[in-house]
């Protein structure tokens, strides 16, 4: 995740200030230090840096700490506020017909960007087209190509067609029929005069509703440059971060956007065309500080419900809260949770889940987990239908027959059927529970009702 290590660092500093009642100007000292580090190492704009570390140093020993709050939930508090103001708001996106020019150097992945941003687009009930105007870099077209058909969304390009605008004119009235056309544009390995030609054209010929610039996470401080230059040709609405999903520091993203004056739109937190967030500044400070993001845990959760749907009509999952809990339904709550994304990316967004404790998990923690699950799924597939509708009945003889079936050993066999035990018990807790019973249970599952975390609500064992 973008600035992971100030988040990492900073829950490391607060954690100190545990127990205290009241906080000194030595230990505001230290908090500030730790940020000025930790943003300068993320490529942040120094004169940035020293202005949230001044505001959040003035704030924490001038502001009284409201009544029963300990000393790190106030600084917390303020560095959340501060971090919140830092990033800006979110580029406003209204869900309505419009048209979206994209621009930024090549490699920036505008091209893989489109995609996905048609891809979010459909989910919301819009219909999105993707326009390729790139003749500069071979294999644009393909690319493109290949990557909406993943979004399962409108395309149009021309492979044979070496003028970008015209490319445009024809793409616009060829895609007429879409209420969200997304104009993808060529890319240089720098900032040449032709490239800004070519766009200032193409911007002329689509008179694009809004111009979003692209910047890799890992661009560094040539993301102001760029930026500046960017919103003097064609003026810039908002901006696209790509490839959180590696170790980015992304701090000059966050400078470009301070420097044109613009918003974060996007951000592009994988590889796949469904690996996209809208960029909400209060969800995404919080899950840096390791307060989860409910907001978009909801978002996710209701979209891998919708898909695992989908795979298995006849599959409803308000059926486990109904009679006995098969290994059917916990293999479709294993699908719609792998339908969610990378565990760590869930695990961040889980109230209590994500941040410190995340810190404590070996770096290959969720990978295991996810093999783990992966292996599940390979063993269900090697039992028969009468197995899965009733695993209380499978004993020494099937478990041997399943493990040789699908390639695992007896042990990994038996792992799941405990892990079925647990969780069918933890589905027996909600049957029959009232919407009351139901919302102090969620709240206990969200951290807030001891070390209970998320039970054995999924197969993390």
């Amino acid at each position: 995740m973008v600035l992971d290590d100030l988040g990492s660092s900073l829950r490391g500093t607060l954690d100190k200030l545990r127990g205290q009642s009241r906080i000194s100007e030595e230990d505001v000292d230290e908090v500030v230090k730790e940020i000025q580090r930790s943003l300068l190492q993320a490529d942040v704009d120094v004169s940035l840096v020293m202005d949230l570390s001044d505001s959040i140093k003035e704030r924490a020993l001038e502001e009284e700490p409201p009544g029963g709050t300990t000393a790190r939930d106030h600084v917390l508090r303020i560095v959340y506020e501060e971090l919140v103001a830092l990033v800006g708001d979110s580029t406003n996106l209204p869900l309505e017909e419009q048209t979206i020019m994209l621009a930024g150097l090549q490699g920036s992945g505008k091209t893989t960007s489109a995609a996905k941003m048609a891809w979010w687009f459909s989910k919301k009930g819009l219909r999105p087209a993707v326009i390729q105007t790139d003749t500069f870099r071979p294999g644009a077209y393909d690319q493109a190509k290949q990557m909406t058909e993943r979004a399962e969304v409108d395309f149009y390009g021309d492979p044979d067609e070496d003028d970008p605008v015209k490319i445009a004119r024809e793409g616009l009235e060829a895609t007429s029929d879409a209420d969200v056309q997304i104009v993808d544009t060529a890319g240089r390995h720098a900032l040449e005069d032709d490239l800004i030609d070519e766009i200032e054209e193409i911007e002329a010929e689509v008179q694009p509703d809004r111009s979003l610039l692209v910047l890799d996470a890992a661009i560094g401080q040539g993301a102001k440059d760029q930026a500046r230059q960017f919103d003097d040709s064609v003026g810039i609405d908002g901006v696209v971060i790509s490839k959180l999903d590696g170790t980015a520091k992304g701090g000059g993203a966050l400078t470009a956007v301070n420097e044109t004056g613009s918003t974060i739109a996007f951000l592009g937190t994988g590889e796949t065309v469904q690996d996209i967030e809208r960029f909400e500044p209060d969800g995404f400070i919080s899950r840096l500080l390791g307060m989860g993001d409910l907001k978009q845990l909801t978002e996710r959760v209701e979209r891998a419900m919708e898909e695992t749907g989908e795979d298995e009509e006849d599959w409803d999952p308000e059926d486990m809260l109904k009679g006995e809990f098969t290994l059917k339904d916990m293999r479709q709550q294993m699908s719609a949770l792998d339908n969610m994304g990378p565990l760590s990316q869930v695990m961040d967004m889980i109230p209590g889940m994500g941040g410190g404790m995340m810190d404590q998990l070996p770096d290959d923690a969720m990978d295991v987990t996810q093999d783990r699950m992966r292996q599940f799924e390979v063993v269900m597939d090697s039992m028969t239908e009468e197995e899965l509708e009733n695993p209380r009945s499978i004993g020494a003889s099937q478990i041997r027959r399943v493990a040789k079936g699908s390639g695992a050993d007896e042990e990994t066999v038996r792992e799941l059927l405990e892990q079925h035990k647990m969780m069918a018990r933890t589905m027996k807790q909600f049957q029959g529970m009232g919407d009351g019973d139901m919302q102090r249970m969620m709240k206990k599952m969200g951290g807030g009702g001891g070390g209970g975390g998320m039970g054995g609500m999924g197969p993390f064992g």
